[in-house]
């Protein structure tokens, strides 16, 4: 791998003057050494017209490798100046979970031509993965693995690994199935290599196998590699066959994937397949306005409320000063709570059943934060606005109120942000839709009330 700032540019221009020079065997030896992914970043920084050129200057499985690492728009440009020939022989080099991916990812026009290609035995496979839903573990999963029967030795288990495991994607996990596929143990060539060749794979093989089903969520899937740290899950159907596997490969895709989904409904936004710099304008525009337009008119449940108390602001307009205050120090609190649960969720560290213990704990903590903050208000008003600056609208009947609706307006900002998104989530929503921006609209408008509340009775306004 190298260094992104320093190296690329290097890079980049030796690319450009070999190109230049047709020195393409020394462009191709310098290509050779370097990781897939670096090969894919260079051919996407070079640009379209020098990008086929670089492709093709590589051998088959390598080339094969750096497809896999482009995005989808350099892979559909590429399959569009291949070769029928060329275009065969990338897919016949790709694995099957590969292959979906970029079918997925592929106009229509592009699919039809790359199925066209496709061996029967790939189109089928493909076909037959792209049936499942897209967020389930049966979209992401590998149908080709490596499978022993109980009764092989582990030198018939060698002979075959030999024979078809260069076909697969890993052959350090082994699976041992029935003649109807059922699974029966799992094993690793690490156990092979340490038993002897009489023995039998019934002996060795570990039978309390940990598998996911294809109907289950592909983030279950990674969590689960992520938990036991396996190199790979075996996937089973409904009725317990091995159908697939899970590689921690697919496993990483799909965690960033959900993450970056996350991380943009959490800031309000519609979720993005594409990568910032190569999504359009119109689409980034449409991705955003939606929740902005519904966060924007929820906020009028706000100026209602500040209409409603018009005349108790204007007999003590010191309050006004206040309202920024306690609004941000609202949502702040929700927020806080929110992205804790909405991670603990995420990890399965909290459930439906917890949300009680959750709330008490929240209470809790949102109790000392708010006495915190509305003690150290407290003494910042006497001695800041009303001492230093000379506020003498800044009494201690005003002081109290705003320390009081600090201390429950943290409370109530904890307990919400907490509590959304567990309740989110057994509704059938994604917990990361409330976070920031809803908690901080519901907030606002509750702080609010509550202010108005001390006030009112307080103040006597």
């Amino acid at each position: 791998m190298f260094d992104y700032e320093e190296q690329l540019d290097q890079y980049l221009e030796t690319i450009e003057e070999m190109i230049r020079e047709k020195r393409y065997a020394e462009l191709r030896d310098m290509l050779l050494p370097m990781e897939p992914a670096d090969i894919a970043l260079l051919l996407e920084e070079s640009g379209e017209e020098k990008m086929p050129i670089l492709y093709r200057l590589l051998p088959k499985e390598l080339a094969a490798e750096v497809f896999v690492e482009l995005e989808s728009d350099s892979q559909e440009m590429l399959i569009r100046g291949f070769s029928n020939t060329e275009l065969k022989e990338v897919l016949d080099e790709l694995y099957l979970d590969d292959a979906v991916d970029i079918v997925e990812e592929m106009p229509a026009s592009v699919v039809i031509r790359i199925l066209e290609r496709a061996t029967p035995e790939m189109r089928k496979s493909i076909n037959e993965i792209l049936k499942y839903p897209e967020d389930s573990t049966g979209s992401i999963m590998n149908t080709e693995f490596l499978s022993l029967k109980k009764d092989m030795t582990v030198s018939d288990a060698f002979k075959r690994i030999r024979r078809v495991g260069g076909e697969m994607e890993t052959i350090s996990i082994l699976y041992v199935t029935d003649p109807t596929r059922h699974l029966l143990g799992v094993l690793s060539v690490r156990d092979l290599l340490l038993a002897e060749e009489e023995d039998l794979i019934e002996e060795i093989m570990d039978p309390n196998v940990v598998a996911i089903n294809t109907m289950e969520d592909k983030e279950d899937a990674a969590q689960a590699l992520s938990k036991y740290d396996f190199v790979a899950m075996p996937v089973v159907d409904m009725e317990e066959r091995l159908v697939g596997i899970v590689t921690v490969d697919d496993a990483m895709d799909v965690i960033e994937e959900e993450t970056t989904e996350d991380f943009e409904k959490m800031a309000a936004m519609l979720p993005s397949d594409k990568p910032y710099l190569r999504t359009g304008v119109c689409e980034t525009w449409g991705a955003r306005l939606p929740w902005l337009m519904v966060l924007m008119l929820s906020a009028t449940f706000t100026g209602m409320i500040l209409n409603h108390y018009e005349n108790a602001l204007a007999a003590c307009l010191v309050l006004n000063a206040y309202i920024p205050m306690l609004s941000g120090t609202g949502g702040n609190s929700g927020t806080q709570a929110s992205v804790a649960v909405i991670r603990a969720l995420s990890l399965d560290e909290v459930n439906f059943s917890d949300i009680l213990q959750v709330l008490w704990k929240e209470l809790r903590v949102s109790f000392l934060c708010g006495v915190c903050l509305g003690g150290a208000n407290f003494i910042k008003m006497l001695l800041v606005d009303r001492l230093l600056l000379g506020n003498a609208a800044v009494t201690l009947p005003v002081c109290a109120v705003v320390c009081l609706t600090i201390m429950f307006v943290v409370i109530f900002a904890k307990c919400v942000g907490c509590s959304l998104p567990i309740l989110a989530e057994k509704i059938g929503l994604d917990p990361a839709v409330m976070a920031s921006p809803f908690i901080t609209t519901i907030v606002d408008a509750t702080s609010l009330l509550i202010y108005f509340t001390f006030a009112s009775h307080l103040l006597g306004i």
